[in-house]
């Protein structure tokens, strides 16, 4: 599974006129599920998540995670960031997840996460979404299960 994570002061997701999810400060992450993806990935990414030192501490260093300020995580499924784009001048999708693991398996990152008494907002899996976010720093990290 990969993890676009940013360090926002806030965030929100639109589907058509609706706001269907919205956070202040916290992590955007937009997330991709890939082919061989499972349920120790989805776990293991969660525990990436909520653990990751992206926050600033006394010092200005980067030694705090979502989880030790007390902040929300917005969820996002993005599939494109699974495309192979080594070649040409158009993505292939290959490498991502066929749609019905990857909605599992999103939602079952999404209870991953909540597991670690997060405060968690969802975007829509399949939906054409409006992101949009603050990001502070900017600070954003590639991660991947």
């Amino acid at each position: 599974m990969i993890a676009l994570l940013q360090r926002v002061s806030e965030a929100r997701v639109d589907v058509g006129d609706e706001t269907v999810a919205a956070i202040g400060p916290g992590l955007l992450v937009l997330v991709a599920v890939e082919r061989g993806d499972d349920e120790d990935s989805a776990d293991r990414l969660a525990h990436r998540l909520v653990t990751y030192r992206v926050f600033p501490d006394e010092s200005g260093r980067m030694n705090r995670s979502v989880r030790d300020v007390g902040g929300d995580v917005l969820l996002v499924p993005q599939f494109t960031l699974a495309a192979d784009t080594r070649k040409g001048s158009r993505a292939s999708f290959t490498p991502a997840a066929d749609p019905e693991t990857g909605a599992r398996l999103y939602d079952r990152l999404v209870c991953a996460v909540r597991e670690h008494s997060i405060r968690v907002s969802t975007g829509v899996f399949g939906a054409d979404m409006q992101v949009t976010l603050t990001n502070v720093g900017p600070v954003t990290f590639w991660l991947e299960s």
